[in-house]
């Protein structure tokens, strides 16, 4: 035989598995219900086990802690505006009087003057509204505080809080009020944190009386100088110019204290969280036994 010429060869490329099949509509099944299992599943959400210890603090003590470290925040920047607000009427006040001593030799430039005025004027209007809004966000705060520090050793305050309130309002009360108020809450904070007894007599720190200290000269200074504007003489309303910048002084000065003790309070009462912390560090270890001290072997050497 002899071959004959070649036969065309077609070569056609399809998908593993054959050619493709044409698509079937699947019917929606029904809902018959929740699902069932014979078993307890094996998979869920985990035990929390590798949880840090305090990232969830005891449900007993999130509300009034809650509560407490958000009026923090407010209260802090509301007081370092109020000192910042207070500063630069300190320093106005102190250019006026220097105004004045330079007027007794001439007249004065209209300009700086007019600056002066629109300064003291100013500064003067938003330190008297910063300053009612820094009260009432300080006094929340203290408020939640004791209801936190109360609540974490399981006791009542002694003091209800509308007491409290009317002692920072009412003049004269206001100068021993929210002195023994403020121990109090420091009191019930230490006694929490295991630094003083529950039985222990309240006595505040050097921290807190200089608090008070600084608090009780304000609030003098403040009064005094406000009875002192009645006066009409030249010479008393150069002696109001001083008055004036010693107590805005004393505003800024009791501002940063405030700032300070609610940052101090708030580091005792709220545990820190361990995932905001930089690094770790053990400074002490209190009421832990000796650990155990193992036999030694008979065959060990001397």
């Amino acid at each position: 035989m002899t071959p004959g010429p070649p036969r065309p060869t077609r070569w056609v490329a399809t998908p593993p598995g054959g050619p493709p099949r044409p698509k079937q509509r699947k019917q929606p099944r029904r809902y018959s219900g929740p699902p069932a299992y014979p078993a307890v599943p094996r998979w869920g959400f985990p035990m929390l086990a590798w949880r840090w210890p305090l990232a969830l603090p005891a449900r007993q003590h999130v509300n009034a802690e809650v509560r407490a470290e958000a009026t923090t925040g407010t209260a802090l920047v509301t007081l370092w505006i109020t000192a910042g607000v207070a500063g630069l009427a300190t320093l106005a006040e102190g250019w006026r009087y220097v105004l004045l001593l330079l007027s007794r030799d001439g007249a004065l430039a209209r300009t700086p003057l007019a600056i002066s005025d629109a300064l003291v004027s100013t500064t003067g209007f938003l330190l008297w509204v910063l300053g009612a809004l820094s009260g009432v966000l300080v006094v929340l705060w203290g408020l939640r505080a004791r209801a936190a520090a109360a609540e974490r050793i399981g006791v009542r305050n002694a003091r209800p809080d509308w007491q409290v309130v009317v002692g920072v309002l009412v003049p004269g009360l206001n100068l021993f009020v929210p002195g023994s108020a403020v121990a109090e809450l420091e009191h019930s904070v230490l006694v929490a944190e295991g630094a003083r007894e529950r039985g222990a007599r309240p006595f505040p720190t050097l921290r807190v009386r200089l608090w008070w200290a600084v608090w009780v000269a304000t609030l003098l200074v403040g009064w005094f100088t406000i009875l002192w504007g009645f006066r009409d003489t030249v010479q008393a309303l150069a002696d109001g110019v001083v008055l004036h910048t010693l107590s805005n002084a004393l505003v800024t000065l009791l501002a940063v204290l405030t700032a300070r003790l609610i940052k101090y309070v708030m580091t005792l009462l709220v545990e820190p969280d361990p995932t905001e912390l930089q690094r770790f560090q053990v400074r002490a270890v209190r009421a832990t036994p000796p650990p155990p001290r193992a036999a030694r072997p008979a065959s060990a050497p001397r």
